[in-house]
């Protein structure tokens, strides 16, 4: 080890003990919190909430939350805020739907034009922060209600009067897409699975659980890839580097705007993906649809690591911090405790993650 003129070591080749490194990892809150939340359930709750059938039945929701918290993770690495992916899962399922129903197009060309769509309002979202200097708060406030009332109103005009539009899932029934993004996958599996005892079954032999619903699928993908991303790519650099100082990021070549314009579009396309699954899965889609998931998604990122200004973050956090989601939001009805504790929970999660990752994030770096 180097040693400067007055006998300190050199910091730039100090090494670092393996809690250490642990500490630094924003999701250690995260996993720490799912260990908690499972171990209090294992307590408290019904023993059924932790059989198969039980853990899809929290991990579907915890997936479609998931799937906003990680673009909203990487949004917020990037140093921007995104409230209104909630709203535009209202919005772009209405236009999902109008594109199979009152058009009739076949899911090759309605779901690329939803996201197509969703993608092009993320990126008017970007270029307004961007050449007016707002705070993406305040922007992505106003599209929440735009969204919001376009969807309402949309609705109207295309259902002749109600704010929900049906028939879609005998719209995309047969359609080679549709098990893509509704329904469950690898049912073979759960089918061998319950032939050799190893998962629960119906006296007929029918698995109790007859595949993986695949907003799981698309959760666990888009965790993987987002992380790979962030850790393994000079886009994962970029973004992190956008999110810690702008300026000098821009200063040393890193293409800030497109940057920021591109994780606008990410957290669009990622609402819209959302709206598409669940208004298969439910054959209708509402104007409430997507209601106050912006919030959620922010704070599953926040629990999941993310600093609210910019520049650490990781969307693994944000993965684990939506399974406590789901699991609370499941596991409560496993218990005898009433279910609106969640709403407390939410706001308690929040303060103790932000205290947690700031404590820790002081402590491992020195900072006061």
């Amino acid at each position: 080890m180097s040693i400067d003129s007055i006998g300190r070591a050199d910091e730039r080749i100090k090494s670092e003990s393996v809690v250490t490194k642990l500490m630094k990892r924003p999701e250690l809150g995260a996993i720490g919190g799912v260990i908690l939340v499972t171990l209090f359930f294992m307590i408290t709750a019904d023993r059924t909430m932790f059989t198969l059938s039980g853990i899809m039945n929290f991990m579907t929701p915890a997936a479609q939350l998931g799937i906003l918290g990680i673009a909203a993770a990487m949004l917020m690495i990037g140093g921007e805020f995104d409230l209104s992916i909630g709203s535009m899962v209202a919005f772009a399922g209405m236009m999902f739907g109008v594109f199979v129903v009152n058009v009739g197009m076949p899911l090759m060309l309605a779901i690329p034009l939803t996201l197509a769509l969703a993608a092009a309002l993320g990126a008017t979202n970007g270029m307004i922060v961007l050449r007016t200097g707002l705070p993406s708060f305040i922007v992505t406030l106003a599209g929440l209600f735009v969204l919001r009332g376009a969807s309402l109103v949309g609705l109207k005009i295309f259902t002749g009067g109600s704010t929900q539009l049906r028939g879609i899932r005998e719209a995309v029934e047969g359609d080679f897409m549709a098990p893509l993004f509704s329904g469950d996958a690898f049912g073979f599996i759960m089918r061998w699975l319950a032939e050799a005892g190893i998962v629960d079954s119906f006296k007929s032999g029918v698995p109790k659980v007859p595949g993986i619903p695949v907003e799981i699928i698309w959760f666990i993908v888009f965790a993987l890839i987002a992380t790979y991303v962030l850790l393994r790519t000079p886009a994962g650099n970029w973004i992190f580097a956008t999110g810690g100082d702008a300026l000098a990021a821009q200063n040393s070549g890193v293409p800030v705007r497109r940057v920021k314009i591109s994780l606008f579009m990410l957290t669009a396309v990622a609402a819209a993906l959302v709206a598409i699954i669940t208004v298969m899965d439910a054959g209708s889609t509402d104007a409430r649809r997507g209601f106050m998931k912006e919030f959620e998604a922010i704070i599953a990122a926040v629990i999941g690591g993310c600093l609210l200004t910019g520049g650490y973050g990781s969307a693994i956090g944000a993965f684990f911090g939506a399974i406590i989601f789901g699991m609370v939001t499941i596991g409560l009805t496993y218990t005898r405790f009433d279910q609106d504790w969640f709403q407390v929970f939410l706001g308690a999660m929040l303060l103790l993650a932000v205290i947690f990752n700031n404590v820790i994030r002081r402590r491992v770096t020195g900072e006061r």
